[in-house]
């Protein structure tokens, strides 16, 4: 009797450490689901009206942009992204929002658009390596390949005599 209740408490710490590391290992596997930007509000966003809100009235209704162009007339951008992450994998885009809102020369609105998902661009890297133009050239070329170098002529280093110039100057 005491042998067989000594086989049921191992095979139960057995079991019991099982079961803790599976569910060590699958808490990993959880789905990561992040916000990014703006906070679109619909209500807000369909209040703006071209030709009646200016640039104080789009910030006190949708605040400051997300980001605003260099160039032109300065339109904003407010730009909102859902972002999804199963374990270590990538993040990928589930939904995007960004609302341009186009100002005339006066400052009034002219335009208020939105586009999603379709302007979101996949970039693959090519390898782990950045291609550039130029010599290839190791380590040790970069830090001894100027030794004999410096002061050489012909090599833009000066090299030339440290003297009066042909005309004496």
């Amino acid at each position: 009797m005491r042998q067989s209740s000594h086989r049921f408490r191992g095979g139960r710490l057995i079991l019991t450490t099982a079961l803790l590391a599976a569910a060590v290992m699958t808490s990993g596997c959880t789905r990561i689901r992040t916000h990014q930007g703006y906070q679109v509000d619909k209500l807000l966003v369909d209040s703006i009206q071209p030709g009646i809100d200016n640039r104080a009235s789009v910030e006190a209704t949708l605040g400051t942009p997300t980001f605003s162009e260099q160039f032109g007339q300065g339109d904003w951008y407010y730009l909102s992204r859902d972002m999804r992450q199963l374990a270590f994998a990538s993040p990928k885009p589930v939904s995007q929002t960004v609302l341009r809102v186009s100002f005339d020369g006066a400052g009034n609105v002219s335009k208020v658009s939105r586009t999603g998902l379709e302007t979101v661009q996949k970039i693959s890297p090519s390898g782990d390596k950045t291609p550039t133009l130029g010599r290839h050239r190791s380590l040790f070329q970069e830090i001894f390949g100027n030794i004999g170098a410096v002061g050489a002529g012909g090599m833009g280093g000066g090299g030339g005599p440290t003297g009066p110039g042909p005309n004496g100057s």
